[in-house]
């Protein structure tokens, strides 16, 4: 599952972003992020669920909200603040729910 979810987010970041963020995750993990799964266009939050229900065997959209969620708070846990706020900056709005920090208003 986190592979899955990896695999997507990476497909969605770039540049020095996506490296900084590898270089905090276990080696593993980094290696699926830098060698994402490709996509034609950025994926808003409800179409990256519905691609990672896609991806996983027996998933349903309520199952694999809860997979990202997990995956991606850890993620931002191991990235920071600052570099946190940099991968958003990449992504369609919506995204700091999945990674369990939603902006304020």
């Amino acid at each position: 599952m986190a592979r899955v979810v990896l695999a997507l987010l990476g497909a969605h970041l770039v540049g020095e972003v996506r490296a900084q963020l590898a270089a905090r995750l276990p080696e593993s993990l980094a290696l699926i992020l830098l060698n994402p799964l490709q996509s034609a266009e950025p994926l808003s939050p409800e179409r990256f669920v519905r691609a990672t229900a896609a991806w996983i065997e027996g998933a349903t959209e309520a199952t694999a909200a809860w997979d990202v969620s997990a995956v991606l708070s850890t993620v931002a846990d191991a990235a920071g603040d600052d570099l946190l706020q940099q991968i958003l900056l990449q992504l369609p709005a919506g995204y700091d729910l999945l990674f369990g920090r939603p902006r304020s208003t």
